[in-house]
């Protein structure tokens, strides 16, 4: 074999490495996977976020309590689904948040809060 076939031979094997990692990376990202320690401060910080948002759009008045479980979403940032337990008055239930951050740059936002059915 002369050296240009080994050239091709190592092009084509780095061209189908570099395409497999593409192909393997964009179908983990935009999926959601458990978040294994709901009791992690930082997710706990984003429930409490969560319902201080709310409140401040719906002129509500919901009490943080925790974030009993949720998912997250590598996209531009991190997308959190959290499942939040919040008290109104008296009563106790569970909604859930989406919060889209970008800790790199301090940026939050709540993209949406509804009560889990």
């Amino acid at each position: 074999m002369g050296t240009g076939n080994h050239h091709t031979l190592l092009l084509l094997f780095l061209l189908t490495t570099i395409s497999v990692l593409i192909h393997g990376c964009v179908g983990i990202t935009g999926g959601w996977s458990p978040i294994k320690d709901v009791k992690d401060p930082h997710i706990q910080e984003l429930g409490k976020y969560a319902v201080t948002e709310h409140n401040k759009e719906a002129k509500a008045s919901l009490e943080f309590q925790q974030v009993v479980s949720g998912e997250s979403q590598v996209v531009a940032g991190m997308n959190y689904k959290l499942i939040i337990s919040a008290k109104d008055s008296s009563q106790l239930s569970n909604y859930q948040a989406v919060v889209w951050e970008k800790s790199w740059l301090n940026f939050r936002q709540l993209t949406s809060f509804e009560p889990v059915k």
